[in-house]
């Protein structure tokens, strides 16, 4: 009986993202999955990954960079990957955990074959703050046999910085939800951070131009932005805060209208899960944005500086229900996570050996 793969998963395990990953990668029967993280981790790697199978760096790393408490943790890592001796190590987030692994093998000949997952940010922003920061990530592109991307788009810029082979799928759901109960024809969503990348202050903006006193909007999430957003919301509008997995999904069923407006993204996720959920997409103009809605067909397509208006949504909202339907099935048959790691996976296996 063949003995399973070794893979070691690098990244911030306190992240819902990197345990859907985990999840994914830990039910295929040919790998043994090995987890680093640079801070702690979620109790959901509890029931996948057993404690002696993980290190937790106990860092704050910083997605805009200067991680130096990061990097001063990489020879504790190296020692721990040298013990574990993966054949894969599997990099989330490309400016910091993919530096990271990638300094282990240069500077203390931790073996393995590197693979690195592209999150957005970190090829979308991170490059162009600074020539060393763009050269760092061309080096650690150039140095994985495989890269992952969620969007057409930043797979361009990752070939533009030096990627040579990208499979792009979606960072999908993991289950489809239930078919929504009837939607709520004047309940408008917004579940993402608030901070600067994704504009919560768009969102406010846009609603605010919708005449009628019986519309409301619900922000969900948190961030260095919310006193401020809260100052500037209308009467309208509720903040309330992070939420767990079933009070988001019911905001989802139940809102008919969704809204992220970030002016820097790739696919994302929270967009695919209001579209599983029925809800009309409302988004910013941006390129991966547009790989999932056609503006006056599925959704929005939000420019900047455009006004939401009743007239926009009056033909959406007629055609609801054939629009949910379509958009559902996209997401069923495009985006949902597990059968594209499975993928992922072979694409590794098939690889040639080094």
């Amino acid at each position: 009986m063949t003995s399973p793969i070794r893979y070691a998963l690098i990244g911030d395990a306190e992240s819902p993202h990197l345990l859907k990953w985990a999840r994914a990668l830990a039910a295929l029967p040919e790998l043994e999955l090995w987890v680093a993280s640079s801070r702690g981790f979620l109790s959901g790697f509890d029931a996948i990954v057993p404690p002696a199978r993980r290190l937790a760096l106990a860092t704050r790393p910083d997605a805009g960079g200067g991680n130096i408490g990061l990097l001063k943790q990489l020879p504790r890592l190296a020692r721990w990957l040298h013990r574990v001796h993966p054949e894969w190590l599997h990099a989330h987030y490309l400016t910091s955990h993919g530096t990271l692994a990638w300094l282990a093998q240069r500077l203390y000949g931790v073996r393995g074959r590197l693979v690195g997952s592209a999150w957005g940010s970190d090829i979308l922003v991170a490059p162009q703050k600074s020539t060393a920061l763009r050269a760092l990530t061309r080096r650690v592109l150039r140095a994985c046999a495989l890269t992952t991307s969620d969007s057409q788009a930043m797979a361009e810029k990752m070939r533009a910085l030096g990627a040579f082979d990208i499979m792009v799928f979606p960072f999908g759901l993991e289950t489809m939800p239930p078919l929504p109960p009837a939607k709520d024809p004047a309940l408008f969503f917004a579940n993402r951070g608030l901070e600067p990348i994704y504009a919560p202050e768009r969102v406010l903006q846009a609603f605010a131009s919708l005449p009628g006193d019986g519309l409301r909007l619900v922000v969900a999430n948190d961030g260095s932005l919310r006193k401020e957003l809260q100052a500037m919301a209308d009467a309208r509008t509720a903040f309330v805060g992070r939420l767990d997995a079933d009070t988001q999904a019911g905001w989802y069923a139940r809102s008919l209208w969704y809204l992220s407006l970030p002016t820097s993204d790739s696919v994302s996720v929270s967009v695919l899960e209001a579209m599983a959920h029925g809800c009309i997409p409302i988004v910013s103009d941006l390129p991966a944005n547009r790989e999932l809605v056609r503006d006056g067909d599925n959704g929005i397509v939000l420019a900047a500086g455009e006004r939401l208006t009743p007239e926009r949504l009056a033909p959406l909202a007629a055609r609801a229900g054939a629009i949910a339907a379509a958009n559902r099935d996209w997401v069923e048959r495009e985006a949902l996570f597990a059968p594209r790691v499975r993928a992922f996976v072979d694409r590794l296996l098939a690889l040639e050996p080094r």
